[in-house]
């Protein structure tokens, strides 16, 4: 669709709007619009992914969403979903101007539920607050990404995030007992509970998750709990290539019978521009690949005994070096190294796609491979770092200074293309972690079959006759 086929966001609407939800709560530009900048991004560099809302809301309650998603249908008005904007998709930019809905007052953790293992929460709950709230009973939701301290929750729900400790925990959607939802229509409906099993029906809960926004506004999740592991230790261990490196992670768990928490791989260009950027004094000169390798648990002679069952086998298979983090101190300033890979390569260059790939980790060697040719065809840094353990990677292509912005624009879409079409010969899809949005949906093609994508549209139509929430995501009707 384009945005002449929607009505435009009049006084009268703005009007509904502040009856709805109080004056104070409906931010209209009012011809300033410094007061929408904020809402028209995410996380995405690039302007061209950018648009800004006609008037952003900030509702309290379910019941208001769904006064709004009423009036919306009626008015025909897209409707975009909002968390932190930390996302790196576009999902909740509002690709058609229309209504942007934050949830920025929709914070509060409802209920921490001891004897079922379930914490209760609104969507605007930054995820880091859910685990500090929950320290002091020894429980914790396992499944939350790298972003903890800015994003929110309902955001995580939306695009199923993951992160360093998938290996072990995996990812959101195996947490998620529970949702209250808003339809597009604007009816309010709940799936799921506390209950640990559930077969009724078509799973619908799963099929929310993850839907980037598009099928349903969340306005209440359940979340199942895990026992607070009391021990950590990181490895942060140094290879000769690429090759050693990835060969490492299923020796690790078939030869040392450990699942690891988590198996972060970082290449030689992320490694050192990384270490460059915190002034970290690392013998790295040799290294062509590292690992960062985690263990936890409750009993630290155990968790001794993995890590170091985990760095005999690292330098029996060729590891140069095995640095041992068993402190607070340590660990921080291994992980310092693999969380600002990316700030790092934003002061060499701000101009760069970030991308999260993800293919069979026996497969992510060759796709390295792969890679590093486009890169030197393209003349285009492209570092490569991320999950080895599951094999999700952030291949970052990155302007060089000197290259000429419109030249960038020109062959990064058909760079990232063969990047795509690499990862689809390799038993791999376009993204593990970050979501389609609008970024990426015209590659879609890249990793779903033409009668896939025509399901999925017409679970978008039943779900949203009207195209009227978070359109131009994922695919175009």
């Amino acid at each position: 669709m384009a945005k002449d086929q929607y009505s435009a966001v009049t006084p009268e609407i703005i009007a509904e709007l502040e009856k709805i939800l109080g004056k104070k709560w409906v931010i209209s530009g009012d011809g300033d619009m410094d007061k929408l900048e904020p809402y028209s991004h995410d996380e995405i560099a690039e302007k061209s992914y950018a648009h800004l809302p006609d008037v952003v809301i900030k509702p309290r309650t379910a019941a208001e969403i769904a006064a709004v998603m009423k009036l919306a249908n009626r008015a025909n008005i897209p409707v975009t979903p909002r968390g932190a904007g930390s996302g790196l998709s576009g999902g909740a930019v509002p690709l058609y101007g229309g209504i942007l809905l934050s949830f920025e007052r929709m914070n509060n953790i409802l209920e921490i539920d001891k004897d079922n293992l379930v914490i209760v929460v609104e969507p605007g709950v930054v995820t880091n607050d859910i685990n500090a709230k929950l320290q002091d009973d020894g429980l914790w939701f396992a499944g939350y990404p790298m972003s903890v301290e800015s994003c929110f929750i309902g955001g995580n729900v939306a695009e199923d995030a993951g992160g360093g400790k998938a290996v072990k925990y995996g990812v959101t959607s195996r947490y998620i007992l529970g949702l209250e939802i808003v339809t597009p229509e604007g009816e309010i409906l709940h799936l799921g509970g506390k209950n640990v099993k559930d077969v009724v029906g078509y799973n619908l809960l799963k099929l929310m998750v993850g839907s980037e926004g598009t099928l349903g506004i969340f306005t209440k999740i359940i979340i199942k709990l895990m026992p607070l592991p009391t021990e950590a230790v990181d490895l942060l261990v140094l290879f000769k290539d690429i090759e050693s490196a990835i060969r490492m992670v299923p020796i690790i768990m078939t030869f040392g019978r450990i699942i690891p928490t988590a198996v972060e791989f970082m290449d030689k260009l992320s490694f050192q521009t990384s270490c460059k950027y915190l002034n970290e004094h690392m013998p790295y000169e040799q290294a062509g690949a590292m690992l960062l390798i985690e263990v936890d648990g409750n009993n630290f002679e155990q968790l001794e005994k993995e890590y170091e069952t985990i760095g005999e086998l690292c330098l029996e298979h060729g590891a140069l070096e095995v640095y041992v983090a068993d402190n607070h101190t340590t660990r921080e300033r291994v992980w310092k190294i693999r969380r600002n890979i990316a700030e790092a390569f934003m002061v060499y260059s701000p101009v760069q796609s970030l991308e999260d790939i993800v293919v069979p980790v026996g497969n992510i060697a060759k796709i390295l491979s792969e890679i590093e040719k486009i890169g030197e065809k393209y003349n285009i840094l492209i570092p490569c770092y991320g999950h080895a353990g599951d094999g999700n990677l952030h291949a970052t292509p990155v302007k060089k200074p000197e290259m000429d912005i419109a030249k960038w624009h020109r062959i990064l879409p058909q760079l990232l293309l063969e990047i795509y079409q690499k990862t689809r010969t390799y038993g791999g899809t376009i993204s593990g972690e970050h979501g389609i949005g609008h970024k990426r949906k015209n590659y879609l093609g890249e990793s779903l079959e033409p009668t896939a994508i025509e399901l999925m549209k017409r679970i978008k139509r039943s779900f949203d006759p009207n195209y009227i929430l978070n359109p131009g995501k994922i695919f175009d009707l």
